[in-house]
């Protein structure tokens, strides 16, 4: 099979990342090729799979947008490669066709080898904090697509939370959405920056003191949140999805869902993973099944 990295259109601390996948692919015995353009056919038929650097359409990674929708047009194979949550800067995604949960990253039901293997515990479910946790995510991006602006929906969640609770809320913006002033007016909700932890290309602070439910729609928020103990109102799209509570069920936030996390956490310890681990092959074995 011929891969197609398009590293011209990746972030800035995507390099080694492509690099060590490549040497992957060298290894099982296909081929790589570079940023291939577009062909005047209508199609990208040089290659077998392409593989791009996230789904967010913004800045130098906007053109991966083309290449994402005109592949899955003709319905080729698409691997995408991002930044991590697990252990931020250390382990990175690698998945098929989508991200999330929408992506294919390998067979499930997997052991708890990989979890203790990356030191991945639950802590266990509470339910004395006081506030709900509302964050934004970045608009540019797959992962919100077909929904509406951000600060339509900032104020739809914020009117819909109301009708069945008063706690008070916090609002954490996507450091790169900040949505700046929405809360202003609005019945006790307070504003809570991310502060860039000092030394990392983008990793922020994440904390969950005091807070008795999250609400993110898809992004790594509502997963640690869980993983945190603090139960989470999160979308379909969301990695947890199936340990979470659905977005739309609004009348659960006093009482959420707090489900047994086991299977998921062994699963989702199998969405990422290091530099070294992505230059043995690990991932692109799992991928195998689905590329053949």
């Amino acid at each position: 099979m011929i891969f197609c990295l398009y590293t011209e259109f990746g972030a800035l601390n995507s390099k080694p990342i492509f690099e060590a996948f490549a040497k992957s692919i060298i290894d099982a015995g296909h081929t790589v090729i570079y940023n291939e353009p577009y062909r005047v056919m209508g199609h990208y038929d040089n290659y077998d799979i392409a593989v791009i650097w996230s789904v967010l359409w913004s800045g130098r990674m906007s053109k991966n947008k083309d290449v994402w929708e005109q592949n899955r047009l003709l319905n080729k194979p698409v691997i995408v490669l991002e930044v991590g949550g697990i252990k931020r800067g250390t382990t990175w995604k690698v998945g098929l066709n989508g991200i999330n949960r929408s992506a294919y990253f390998g067979e499930q039901n997997n052991d708890r080898t990989r979890a203790d293997h990356l030191g991945l515990v639950c802590k266990p479910w509470r339910s004395n904090g006081d506030f709900i946790l509302i964050c934004g995510q970045h608009n540019k991006s797959l992962q919100w697509q077909d929904m509406p602006l951000m600060s339509n929906w900032f104020l739809d969640t914020y009117d819909e939370i109301r009708k069945h609770t008063d706690r008070p809320i916090l609002f954490r913006p996507h450091p790169r959405c900040r949505l700046e002033h929405i809360e202003r007016g609005l019945k006790n909700v307070h504003r809570q920056e991310p502060k860039q932890i000092t030394g990392t290309y983008d990793d922020f602070d994440m904390q969950f003191n005091n807070i008795h439910a999250t609400v993110s729609y898809s992004s790594n928020p509502g997963i640690h949140s869980i993983i945190d103990g603090v139960p989470a109102f999160v979308g379909p799209s969301s990695l947890a999805y199936d340990v979470g509570n659905d977005i739309d069920f609004w009348h659960d936030i006093e009482n959420p869902l707090m489900p047994d996390r086991t299977q998921w956490l062994n699963d989702y310890a199998w969405t990422e993973f290091t530099i070294e681990e992505i230059s043995q092959g690990i991932p692109l074995k799992r991928l195998t099944s689905m590329l053949n």
